[in-house]
Order: structure tokens, then sequence, then C-alpha cells
């Protein structure tokens, strides 16, 4: 496929339908008082039927509409294209969470979204993130960034006294790494910004910076599928997103591939959130 020929509105609507698709399945098992849940790598890591659920069926319409295309998920592993021909330009990949935030979809809290993003030679061109309970709907392409049909911005504080960030930090997975730090850290942010909350679903957080609902956040040991379409939305609505590795920031291209980043409303730096990047990504790689 020319690169220049790239349906990129068409990738969208696919995206969407899929979303809304996936999202009809999850809300089928949201709060089931029967719903079996599973531990991955290990206790913090759960899934449940449903997530592989959705993953099935967004991957199928993926694959009806753009065959040929790379998918790469949580749950199914990467599934290359057969249009790739050596990475030719123009391949299409997909990068698909089915449920980020399973840990509150799995309790019945209503914090948890679809996310599927679609890259073309290494960049993202189209995001979708679906929040099924609050009936959200955000995306990005060469239009904008939008929830439904209304255009949104990036505006909030970018004075810490009055914003408010979102920490997933640190999870039990970051006080393997230099915890004391940590600790401090999370003390002098809890001290220094006027809200702090936990959301635990990473595009839902990147999402509401994009919206200028919450105005910061940070996370580390991401993965693409986590990362790609929010991040995506949040610069297309005029925010800031960068992604770290080794204690640097990291240039934009394809950063959705790195494990860390840090995201805020346009115009606001937050030298204390940066700080926290960069010690904590030095961090070794998984």
């Amino acid at each position: 496929m020319d690169a220049t020929a790239i349906p990129v509105r068409e990738l969208t609507a696919c995206a969407v339908r899929a979303a809304r698709a996936a999202g009809a399945i999850a809300l089928d098992g949201f709060r089931s008082p029967d719903l079996a849940v599973e531990t991955k790598a290990d206790m913090y890591d759960l899934v449940t039927r449903y997530d592989g659920e959705c993953e099935a069926r967004i991957r199928e319409i993926l694959a009806a509409e753009f065959p040929g295309s790379r998918i790469i998920g949580e749950e199914g592993g990467e599934t290359d294209g057969t249009d790739r021909e050596a990475g030719g330009a123009g391949a299409i990949e997909w990068h698909v969470d089915p449920i980020d935030g399973t840990s509150n979809f799995a309790r019945g809290v209503a914090m948890w979204a679809v996310s599927i993003a679609a890259v073309v030679d290494g960049e993202v061109v189209s995001g979708v993130v679906y929040d099924p309970v609050a009936g959200d709907l955000f995306w990005a392409d060469d239009r904008g960034a939008f929830l439904g049909d209304t255009p949104i911005r990036s505006r909030g504080s970018a004075d810490p006294a009055r914003a408010m960030v979102a920490m997933n930090f640190p999870l039990a997975r970051d006080l393997v790494h230099f915890p004391e730090l940590a600790l401090e850290q999370f003390a002098e942010v809890t001290r220094a910004f006027g809200q702090v909350r936990s959301l635990g679903s990473t595009c839902i957080a990147l999402c509401w910076i994009a919206a200028g609902w919450l105005d910061a956040t940070v996370s580390f040991e991401t993965s693409s599928w986590d990362v790609a379409a929010a991040a995506f939305i949040v610069r297309r609505a005029g925010g800031t997103y960068v992604a770290y590795r080794d204690g640097e920031a990291q240039p934009p291209a394809g950063d959705f591939a790195h494990p860390h980043y840090f995201a805020a409303v346009a115009g606001a730096e937050f030298p204390m959130l940066r700080e926290i990047m960069r010690t904590q990504s030095l961090r070794p790689a998984r």
C-alpha cells in the first residue's frame, strides 16, 4: 500500500466500530457476580475471559476491513500482516488493548476502556479510546482530537498547587527499583499538588488530559498498546506527551514503543514530575 494513499479517516471509522463492539462485549461481563478472574505475570496482573473475547472481536473487525494488517494486542500478541513486504511503506499496524484497566474491570470499578491505534511507517495516524460505562468516545486523526463529535483541547493548570495529577506511581513494580526514592517522590508530589489521584487506566488518564479534566500524569513500564492511541489523542489536542528511557526524554518519533512517560496539558512543565521521570526511568529494561 502506498503510504500517501493511507485512508486515515477510514482507519478511524474502523477502529471506532471495533472499539464499540468490544465495549459492548465487556459491558456484558462488567460487575457480573460470577466473573472469573485469573492472574498472568503476578497477582497484580489480572485477566478475565472478556479480555480475550474483546480482543478477538477487535481483530476480526480490523482484519475484515483491512486485510493484511499487522495486529499487536495485549492478549493475542503479534499477528504479522501479509501486506508488509519486508516492512514496506504504507503497511498498517494496529496496537490493541481490549480492556485497559482490567484490575478495575474485575472489581467492578468503572474506570476501564478499549484502546486501538493505527500506525503507519512507525507513526500513529489514528487513535480511538472508548469508555463504555461513561459512554465517552475519544478519537483523533488528521482532523484533530475529539470527544464524540466535539473537538477537545488540552487546557488546564500549570501551577502544581492548582493542578490535579494522576499518579500511576509508585505501583508494586516501581518499588522493586529505588523504593526509598519512589516513596519520597510520591510524598513530595502529595505536598506540592492540589489533588493526586490513581485511576488504574493508562489510556483514560491520558484522554482526560486531552480533554482538560486532568493536568498531568506519569507512568512506568507500559506497553505500546497501553499508550499508542491515547498519547496520540493528547498530542492532537495540543497537550504534551514525552516518553522516557534510561533517564532521558526520547524523540517523539515512535515514542509509544518506550516504556515510561510523562504527559500534561498545554503549557505545563511540572519540573518535579520530570525529575521523577528522569530518575525512575533509569531502571533496567524489562
